[in-house]
């Protein structure tokens, strides 16, 4: 049988012949080896085997004890690989807010106080707080829509008291405080607040901190909550504080009706919400037919239906009073914390404006003062880092000299990217002052110098109180948007300050010589 025809290699074939046989003998070796080191760990492992069988017991705890901890180790070690590339958390990040305790708000009004912050008002709400609970007083906040029935809620509650109940919008305008003796002997404070909406359609700032104040709230509403109705009742929700809905106007709802309002405001409030049915009573129309037609009209008094509702209330009174006392406390300790931050902020941003138009107008005095090329670039380098020092200081925010120096030196480009621009700019203002000819140099700098450090010092304020830090990205960018924002305003006040100081030096030189 005649043999097949051998093919012939082609030259890229031939090419790797060698390196095909190299593979085999590499794969052969690594076999040969893997073979050879299993035999050797399976030796050892049996020689160590049988010594350790020979060894005394506290020889065996103390080389376990050294597996575990390497084993330990090497867990942990791989822990640290695989989160790696995961950002680091922040200590308490995740964790829900700690409350403010008393201690600690009296130690922030001492501190605020020594900076020149008025806390006097913020004070008298922990002196407040102190006479309630020396008094033992239960405080009962009425509280929602303007006209929704808060003052006849009370009314019906307190049958007996001269109230005075208007159906025209905005009759309470202050807080009304008075006191009721509940069906089982406790003595209440009702507190009837101003109405949501009363004024410019939002949520009465006296109404919302007497709220806080209370141990319960009454949220009073005839219907379904409008939008405003449920922020304002989300906001003491949110603060812990015990709140009890009060439907009112019953009688103008039907059982299916009623049952729907109901279902609705469990949907949008949680179901923990209580809402009692009330009709607070007032005066009704009946109108009486009799048997010859006549028809007479007169008004009665309406019979309130409020049982529901003294039986609510009641609950909430009975169950601990420690319990209310801690939520009132709570409440109240986060009215003062929010005053004593906007106080705070207040202060600081009225700080930071002054600290910042200060810089700019030395910056162009500064500018006018340089008495050589290049002298003006390090005055204001020189004002510029201690500009950010300053502020840094009001905001209480660590800041290293290397990081101000490096965020002044990325500020640096974008005001050479804008300067020309600037210049061209101031230049247009001082055509607008009599008698000027040609503006000298040194006074346009000097006003785009004063541009600059506005911008700058306020970019560098607003990140730090946003921020609590001066981040580079963010803060440029604002400072980039200050540059172009109210310029033509800014830069006309900043050039009458220099054409006045200026013409002062040239009165003063002519009186000199």
């Amino acid at each position: 049988m005649p043999s097949l025809p051998k093919l012939p290699l082609s030259p890229a074939a031939r090419a790797w012949l060698p390196v095909r046989l190299l593979l085999a003998v590499g794969a052969s070796i690594g076999v040969a080896f893997l073979l050879v080191l299993v035999l050797y760990i399976t030796d050892l492992g049996l020689s160590v085997w049988d010594r350790l069988q020979r060894a005394p017991t506290s020889f065996w705890v103390v080389y376990l004890l050294i597996l575990g901890l390497l084993s330990a180790g090497g867990v942990y070690a791989v822990w640290r690989v695989l989160n790696l590339g995961r950002p680091a958390r922040k200590p308490g990040a995740g964790a829900p807010p700690k409350p403010p305790d008393e201690a600690t708000l009296r130690q922030r009004l001492e501190r605020s106080e020594a900076a020149g912050i008025h806390v006097d008002t913020i004070r008298h709400e922990l002196e407040e707080l102190q006479r309630r609970r020396a008094a033992g007083e239960i405080v009962v906040a009425v509280f929602g829509e303007i006209s929704a029935g808060k003052s006849s809620l009370i009314l019906a509650l307190m049958p007996g008291h001269d109230l005075a109940v208007d159906v025209r919008g905005g009759t309470t305008r202050k807080v009304t405080y008075y006191t009721w003796t509940s069906p089982a002997g406790d003595r209440l404070i009702l507190a009837d607040l101003p109405g949501m909406n009363e004024a410019d359609g939002h949520l009465n700032p006296m109404a919302r901190d007497e709220a806080l104040r209370a141990h319960v709230v009454i949220y009073v509403c005839d219907g379904d909550l409008t939008r405003d109705q449920y922020q304002a009742l989300q906001t003491l929700l949110e603060l812990g504080c015990p709140v009890l809905v009060a439907l009112n106007k019953i009688d103008r709802l039907t059982e299916r009706e009623l049952a729907l309002v109901r279902e609705r405001l469990a949907e949008r409030l949680g179901e923990q919400m209580e809402v009692a049915p009330v009709q607070c009573g007032g005066m009704e129309e009946v109108t009486r037919i009799y048997h010859d037609g006549r028809e007479e009209t007169s008004l009665r008094e309406r019979k309130p239906q409020v049982d529901d509702l003294r039986r609510a209330l009641q609950r909430y009174l009975d169950s601990d009073p420690q319990v209310l006392d801690a939520l009132r406390d709570t409440a109240v300790f986060v009215l003062v914390q929010q005053k004593l931050d906007a106080a705070v902020t207040q202060h600081r941003r009225t700080k930071a404006d002054a600290i910042v138009q200060s810089y700019s107008r030395k910056a162009v005095f500064g500018a006018l003062a340089a008495v050589s090329p290049g002298t003006d670039v390090l005055i204001q380098g020189y004002l510029g880092f201690h500009l950010i020092k300053e502020l840094c200081a009001l905001y209480e925010v660590p800041a290293r000299e290397m990081d101000m120096q490096r965020f002044l030196d990325l500020a640096g480009h974008q005001i050479k990217r804008n300067f020309n621009l600037l210049l061209a700019l101031v230049g247009n203002v001082f055509k607008a002052f009599p008698g000027m000819g040609t503006v000298v140099g040194g006074m346009m700098h000097a006003v785009v110098y004063g541009l600059i450090f506005q911008s700058l010092g306020k970019a560098v304020a607003r990140s730090l109180e946003s921020r609590g830090d001066l981040v580079s990205g963010p803060t440029l960018r604002m400072f980039e948007d200050n540059l172009s924002e109210n310029l033509e305003a800014r830069a006309k006040g900043l050039a009458q300050l220099v054409w006045a100081r200026q013409r002062d030096d040239a009165h003063a030189g002519t009186a000199t010589g």
